[in-house]
């Protein structure tokens, strides 16, 4: 793979996996980070970074101070709906891990 970025149009397919190959390298240097720092910390590293990194590609986008700040509320709205869609479908793959003995002591043995 190239280290160019490309201005080619991708399939959803080719789009798709370009996301996972990046959030598994993230999720892998995450893994990596947590040997050393609490994996509490490491997350809150990781969102920071994405916040940074968001607010980079936002402004990169911006003619000027008066286009990025027209775009301003119409991307806090676009990148929080993201994280709260990709967060409740991870939350929902990681319910369904309960049922694996991986993750039976993490269930509660109290009544709902």
């Amino acid at each position: 793979m190239s280290d160019d970025v490309s201005t080619e149009e991708l399939s959803d397919e080719e789009l798709d996996a370009q996301l996972r190959e990046v959030a598994d390298k993230f999720i892998d240097l995450a893994n990596q980070q947590a040997q050393r720092f609490h994996k509490e910390n490491v997350s809150q590293g990781m969102m920071y970074g994405t916040a940074r990194f968001n607010a980079f590609v936002v402004a990169s986008h911006a003619d000027d101070v008066l286009a990025y700040d027209e775009d301003r509320d119409r991307a806090i709205e676009y990148f929080v709906g993201q994280y709260r869609e990709m967060l409740i479908s991870n939350l929902d793959d990681y319910r369904g891990s309960f049922e694996d003995l991986k993750y039976a002591h993490l269930i509660s043995r109290r009544p709902n």
